[in-house]
């Protein structure tokens, strides 16, 4: 990426995993480079300044020798043609990386009691509160010695590298796992610009009432040490508002979005992400991607028959049992549609370290099994099941599918609906839930689906299955210009010029 708006500080950038990763094979030390939309669009950035730092957390011991080499400071990273450190200057695009390492008791309080799955299921809305959760003096202490105490290391190394540049900067943090982080930064370098970006739901009041009120209070108060707390729904910002009012007693305007924390305005802000196009046609005009295809084809779409797709992680949030619960559904009461429509599930298994994780994986094998030894006729059965991480695959799946099905409970956004809309060639219907951050923007292109209502869901399905292909085509092409319009790059530019506003640049 070239051409982005011009920053006028220098910037740091702080998330959970890092722009590369390190690792060891029989050649020695290998570097590679993280995926995603997000990354790619955040590592172009950082790439195109002179002055920027991306602090990361060491995810594997490979990460925390290369950050003992450098004595806990940066290293650069040569990104092209192939990624690895440079020590002089580099001749391609580099990024500049700082690899913290905690210690590992503190991290797993840190990221297996707190952000997963207490922050997650709570943002989420996961807990049925009946019996879970339940808080006790071991969360208390989980906190304080796990997430509190890996937000300050990590907070340290910010103000570190925001005092190496004179003590003024950008400062782009990301996600649940630091919402202690921008308080505290802001405590040793008040002349920082500083934003927060929440990716995932922002629930209301009520919530976040789950938590001790000391807890909860932190939280809050660390993310109003931001100038701006980005969301990707204008409904997350305004329960993020509402939050303040109810539960710190902070002035605030509901239309404006604002908080007044002391001398301060606090910015709730909405962008919501997209995903880069260019890099999916890319991939999409692949041979693996061809190949793909083309056994997709073979196995799947003989005969005029119709395939109904999803594309997930084993997380609970995503819904996938309630999702097989409608397509059964909808087979018993349209039973000629019984070997004319099968539904691939690529999903990806997801924190199976997590009790509630694992079982629900269980869960989701046992319905299919239930649902294809209902419904298998002429030895075909309804619905293909792969715990897969394949990205291609995918790809090749979002461009021949007849439906799209998206039935999160809740869901910061959900770009699986946005990568269809951009690769699919056969007007492909987005079966949507009202619950996703996505549905925001492209519920009007969508069939809705109610993810509680296993028959509004069945019947949504059918909808879908059998809506004249002229509207199917009107609908993709329509979600198609919208998310080509609005990509991940006006994502990250919308953001950066809020904030040169707020540096008094514009």
């Amino acid at each position: 990426m070239s051409d982005f708006i011009p920053l006028d500080l220098p910037l740091v950038l702080l998330s959970n995993r890092g722009p590369v990763s390190f690792d060891r094979d029989a050649s020695g030390r290998t570097v590679n480079r993280g995926a995603g939309g997000l990354v790619s669009a955040l590592s172009g950035l950082a790439e195109h300044l002179d002055d920027a730092v991306w602090v990361c957390g060491a995810a594997g011991e490979e990460d925390a020798a290369v950050a003992a080499e450098s004595a806990g400071g940066s290293i650069l990273v040569q990104t092209a043609p192939h990624p690895h450190v440079v020590d002089g200057e580099p001749d391609g695009p580099a990024i500049r990386v700082r690899l913290v390492v905690t210690d590992p008791t503190a991290y797993a309080d840190f990221y297996s009691v707190w952000s997963n799955p207490i922050l997650w299921f709570i943002q989420h809305g996961l807990y049925g509160r009946s019996l879970a959760p339940v808080l006790t003096r071991a969360e208390h202490d989980a906190f304080e010695n796990g997430y509190a105490a890996v937000n300050r290391a990590y907070a340290d190394a910010v103000v570190d590298e925001v005092r190496a540049r004179g003590g003024k900067a950008l400062v782009l943090l990301q996600d649940y796992h630091f919402y202690l982080v921008a308080d505290w930064v802001r405590e040793q370098c008040p002349d920082v610009v500083l934003t927060h970006f929440v990716h995932i739901p922002w629930p209301g009041p009520d919530e976040w009432r789950i938590l001790p009120g000391d807890i909860r209070e932190r939280l809050l108060r660390g993310l109003l040490g931001s100038d701006v707390v980005g969301f990707h729904t204008r409904r997350y910002a305004r329960n993020f508002v509402l939050c303040a009012q109810e539960l710190l007693g902070l002035p605030v305007d509901l239309e404006r979005l604002t908080v007044t924390v002391g001398d301060r305005v606090v910015r709730a802000r909405y962008y919501p992400i997209s995903v880069d196009a260019a890099a999916l046609d890319a991939t999409q005009a692949s041979e693996e991607v061809a190949a793909h295809i083309a056994m997709l084809r073979y196995i799947f779409l003989d005969d005029d028959r119709q395939l109904l797709l999803r594309v997930d992680r084993t997380d609970p949030s995503k819904n996938v049992v309630r999702g097989f619960l409608a397509f059964g559904t909808l087979l018993d009461q349209h039973p000629e549609l019984v070997g004319k429509v099968s539904f691939l599930a690529l999903l990806q298994p997801s924190r199976t370290d997590v009790p509630e994780y694992a079982d629900y994986i269980a869960l989701i094998g046992a319905l299919v099994a239930e649902i294809n030894a209902r419904h298998t006729k002429e030895g075909r059965q309804p619905i293909d099941l792969r715990m897969v991480e394949d990205f291609p695959l995918a790809v090749a799946a979002y461009s021949i599918c007849d439906v799209l099905i998206v039935n999160a409970i809740a869901d910061g956004m959900n770009l699986v609906a946005k990568e269809v809309a951009v690769v699919n060639r056969r007007g492909g219907v987005l079966a949507l839930s009202e619950m996703a951050g996505a549905h925001e923007e492209l519920g009007e292109f969508a069939v809705t689906l109610q993810p509680f209502d296993i028959q509004q869901m069945a019947d949504a399905l059918y909808t879908a299955l059998t809506m004249p292909m002229e509207e199917r085509y009107r609908r993709l092409a329509a979600a198609a210009e919208q998310v080509r319009t609005h990509d991940v790059r006006r994502w990250l530019d919308d953001q950066l010029v809020d904030l040169r506003r707020i540096a008094g640049f514009i």
